[in-house]
């Protein structure tokens, strides 16, 4: 005989195989770094594909990396470095897309959105709470904001189903949160009231993501239909449609822009359509210029007069304004949904897998870790 199956125990082997896939296939689809902005990093905040939002603190990650790794580099498929969160919330029923803070001191909020339609809002200061169990996992901290997209009525009063927010950007001047929804419109939320002020409709798909241009009280989303549009915030109406795959004639069956990116000056908007990126000077409302990266574009920002990019492949990409590559460093998730950037220069990419690479302004690795489900 080779074992004893009288006490075998089917349900418990088929649990533990579903939680092993579930580790190994779960998503960071958002990074960020937690107020208030000082030179010294300390905790970067995770969205995740199990609906899941916790905060880990980047130095005792250091000192694990280091213990495990003393190159500073951790290799997804054979190092099982698994951070322990400090605050861990269960936000969503379903995958969580995006985090933003609202306000950058320590009473800013916390927001978050997500496949199940809601944006929903915590005081930082009480989640990062020395007093808050993370073992409660947020349970017994309600959320001062939580609203839910609108359905819409179809035939005989059938109402349709709650569409997901993709992602989220703030107007704190403005008391704005505003969401690039799945019903190809974008809402602009009054963060006091939880009502709907602004609903912005004009997209022909669903919407991927939306940034504020705050200093002209407008917003930028792009869509599946493959557009990027320009909205007044106080009218709803669009200002500009801007079709990259058809003003720069890209080639192939580019039909979305997955990704938008404003810089520090609001001047300058970068859109990507697949592996392309076309950079746009917006007072004079013309392309200057297209970069090809070589897989597609999941997620870009600006660093002054640089663009950063992340995407189907392990690479974090550096560019100029011109489309000259600069850099690329090797990362750990195989494929990567975000990335965001301290103002000490530190970057956070964070994707497949769970997989979170920390990267100094120097390029060199200070940890990588998986993130933990409490």
């Amino acid at each position: 005989m080779y074992g004893d199956a009288t006490n075998w125990d089917e349900d418990a082997y088929r649990e533990s195989v579903l939680k092993e896939r579930d580790i190994q296939t779960r998503t960071v689809f958002r990074t960020a770094w937690a107020p208030p902005s000082s030179p010294n990093i300390d905790t970067l905040l995770v969205a995740s594909s199990d609906g899941s939002i916790a905060s880990y603190s980047i130095s005792s990650s250091i000192s694990s990396s280091k213990l495990n790794n003393p190159f500073g580099f951790v290799n997804a498929d054979t190092d099982k470095l698994f951070a322990v969160p400090n605050c861990f919330v269960q936000a969503h029923d379903g995958p969580a897309y995006d985090i933003k803070f609202y306000g950058d001191s320590e009473d800013a909020l916390l927001l978050s959105c997500g496949d199940d339609g809601r944006i929903r809002g915590w005081r930082w200061k009480q989640l990062s709470s020395s007093n808050y169990s993370v073992f409660s996992q947020g349970n017994d901290i309600k959320p001062v904001l939580d609203v839910v997209n609108p359905q819409h009525k179809g035939p005989w009063g059938a109402l349709s189903p709650i569409p997901e927010n993709n992602a989220i950007a703030v107007n704190t001047q403005g008391g704005s949160v505003f969401a690039a929804s799945g019903d190809s419109c974008a809402y602009c939320w009054d963060v006091e009231t939880g009502k709907v002020k602004v609903t912005f409709k004009g997209h022909l798909d669903y919407l991927h993501c939306i940034v504020a241009r705050n200093s002209c009280d407008q917003i930028i989303t792009g869509s599946e239909d493959g557009t990027a549009r320009i909205w007044d915030c106080k009218s709803g109406k669009c200002t500009q449609v801007i079709d990259p795959a058809k003003d720069l004639k890209f080639k192939g069956s580019v039909s979305w822009v997955g990704c938008v990116a404003l810089d520090a000056s609001e001047s300058w908007l970068a859109c990507s359509s697949g592996h392309n990126i076309s950079l746009w000077n917006l007072p004079a409302s013309e392309c200057v210029s297209k970069i090809s990266a070589r897989t597609c574009v999941q997620d870009m920002l600006f660093d002054n007069n640089q663009i950063l990019t992340v995407g189907a492949d392990p690479l974090l990409n550096r560019f100029d304004m011109n489309g000259k590559i600069l850099s690329q460093i090797q990362c750990a998730p195989p494929s990567a949904f975000s990335i965001s950037l301290h103002p000490a220069g530190v970057v956070a990419v964070g994707g497949y897998g769970c997989l979170v690479d920390i990267i100094s302004q120097f390029g060199s690795h200070m940890c990588t870790f998986h993130c933990q489900c409490v």
